[in-house]
């Protein structure tokens, strides 16, 4: 006999507007507490320094993960010249130090190096792995890690305000990979000053924004209400991370065989893509996320949500 497992099966996404000092396990830990569900994840790692959007999959939408993960990522950040960090943040130990402050003139000259596809080398204290082991407990052993440069993407990047002399406020757009520490850090180099990162906030991750969030308290306070509160409000459905991926409606006969995990045709429909992802649903129920090649619709993932 199968052992059941513990928890509510609770399916969909809720948008944390993740606290400060919080790591994004002990975030997950904390909203997973309050649904009592069975099964969650999250869509893209937060610093504990960090705040904002920390979307958090239940269920059947852990299948969808990759998607939110794949999505473009807007940040919102402050920045403060004249010391650079082995963390490339507030949290670290100075390593290099500036007397020299930069006009908004001098920012604005240099934001064009950093915009478009760039080449990065990661922090060292992040979670990539070197040899198995994550860079930052290296780093934190005292070992030198230099990380390889990477290729990444940053689609906008704005000055939007300089409060004083020793910090600037910036908006980022940016893809996958991109760390906001290593865009300070090589900011500051490229003025001559040096720099860190002292405040950050997520934005946006692909479809979701500040507009679908919800913070751990309001989801403490409605939990604390008579009845358990209705907490399920929160959640959006699973195929809310699937916004860039066409939808193809099917029959129940071919739900039923994608359900199973045989590939259907889908030539002489209506459909308008023939080519490429797609996620499936029946009469508004979501089945499968699938593959069309040459006129079948094979399907990659298939989810459990009928009834």
């Amino acid at each position: 006999m199968a052992r059941r497992k513990k928890g509510n099966p609770v399916h969909g996404w809720l948008i944390l507007d993740k606290p400060l000092a919080a790591t994004s396990t002990q975030a997950l830990g904390a909203v997973k507490r309050i649904y009592e569900a069975q099964k969650a994840g999250h869509a893209g790692t937060l610093d504990p320094l960090a705040t904002g959007i920390l979307p958090i999959a239940f269920g059947e939408a852990t299948k969808t993960v990759s998607f939110a993960m794949e999505g473009e990522k807007a940040y919102r950040f402050t920045v403060r010249w004249g010391e650079e960090t082995n963390t490339d943040d507030a949290e670290g130990e100075a390593t290099q130090r500036s007397d020299k402050r930069p006009a908004r003139a001098d920012i604005e000259a240099i934001l064009p190096q950093f915009t478009g596809e760039i080449l990065q080398r990661p922090p060292s204290f992040s979670a990539i792995k070197v040899a198995g082991n994550r860079a930052y407990d290296l780093a934190r052993d005292g070992e030198i890690i230099e990380l390889e440069p990477r290729l990444v993407v940053i689609e906008e990047l704005h000055l939007v305000d300089m409060r004083d002399v020793d910090t600037a406020v910036f908006e980022a757009e940016c893809g996958k990979g991109t760390y906001v520490r290593a865009l300070a850090r090589d900011m500051g180099r490229a003025l001559g000053c040096y720099a860190h990162v002292v405040g950050l906030r997520r934005t946006r991750v692909g479809p979701f924004s500040e507009e679908d969030a919800v913070s751990l308290d309001e989801l403490r306070e409605a939990r604390a209400r008579e009845n358990g509160g209705d907490i399920g409000q929160f959640l959006l459905p699973v195929e809310a991370a699937l916004s860039d991926v066409p939808e193809l409606v099917v029959s129940q006969q071919d739900a039923t065989n994608l359900a199973m995990g045989r590939a259907v045709l889908i030539r002489g429909r209506d459909a308008p893509i023939l080519e490429g992802p797609v996620f499936v649903t029946f009469k508004g129920c979501l089945v499968a996320l699938g593959e069309i090649d040459k006129g079948a619709l094979h399907p990659t993932r298939v989810f459990n949500l009928a009834g």
